[in-house]
């Protein structure tokens, strides 16, 4: 099979310009496009370049549609509004696409634009493409089926100093695995942030507490507090590179395989696990 040519939005960004190095340095896989906002600094530049390789011939573009006809998936850790921007865009292209979405702070209806984008592309969306990342919330929810209601969980993250959104997609990941392990309904037992004078903790809560400061690529933390016990599983990224090897890994798997959503638990054949 010949190698899988992927687009990379936001390749200005330091995630984007991991994706590219991680496509320069991985086997079946080529660089098919640079895509950045309008108004960018970086419109026109080398992508190579920008990403610390030298120069590959893939100027930074702005226009996503006239790439796709060249291409086999776009890889997308943008934003929101742009994600969902190329969601249409690969739905109205009239081939079979791949759709790697790593972007966090996706509202309701940005979810279902994408879902009916997915009946005529192949998505794979994950808040996190780590492969620890991904095996954490597996755990997560085998622990939280395993233990009774006295374990009280609480999801505490940190990021750099930079991130928009909180709690951060992977957070919500893992609330989300810990919610389907006790069989409840996460909107309905979260607890996002503590304030004053807050009463006693609700049974049944699932707290989240979100950290933001200097460096940090990504600290996890998810914590059962039983009674006079707790048990703590923890997943620390130390580079953004562990997200670029996962979505890679991501595109490979979804090529060929029927419009849909899919997940890095499908991916990883974490599904029943």
């Amino acid at each position: 099979m010949s190698d899988m040519r992927l687009i990379v939005a936001g390749a200005g960004g330091r995630m984007g310009r991991t994706l590219i190095q991680a496509i320069a340095a991985s086997q079946g896989v080529t660089l098919a496009g640079a895509v950045e906002a309008a108004g960018a600094a970086v419109i026109g530049r080398d992508s190579g370049e920008l990403a610390g390789l030298g120069r590959n011939g893939v100027a930074v573009v702005t226009e996503l549609k006239p790439l796709l006809a060249a291409a086999d998936g776009l890889i997308d850790f943008t934003i929101p509004r742009a994600t969902v921007a190329f969601a249409g865009l690969l739905a109205d292209a009239n081939k079979a696409l791949v759709h790697i979405i790593g972007t966090t702070g996706l509202s309701e209806a940005d979810e279902t634009a994408i879902a009916a984008a997915a009946e005529r592309v192949t998505v794979v969306k994950s808040g996190n493409m780590s492969l620890g990342v991904n095996l954490m919330a597996a755990l997560v929810k085998r622990v939280a089926k395993s233990l009774d209601a006295e374990f009280d969980i609480e999801v505490l993250e940190m990021h750099h100093n930079r991130k928009i959104d909180a709690p951060s997609g992977t957070a919500l990941m893992l609330g989300r695995a810990a919610a389907e392990g006790r069989g409840v309904n996460l909107a309905l037992h979260s607890v996002m942030s503590r304030d004053g004078v807050t009463g006693a903790r609700h049974a049944g809560a699932i707290g989240f507490a979100s950290l933001r400061g200097g460096t940090v690529v990504g600290d996890h933390s998810v914590i059962f507090a039983g009674p006079s016990e707790r048990i703590e599983l923890t997943h620390r990224a130390e580079d953004r590179m562990i997200f670029a090897h996962g979505a890679l890994k991501a595109a490979r798997w979804a090529r060929g395989r029927a419009p849909g959503v899919y997940s890095m638990a499908d991916v990883l054949d974490l599904k029943d696990f």
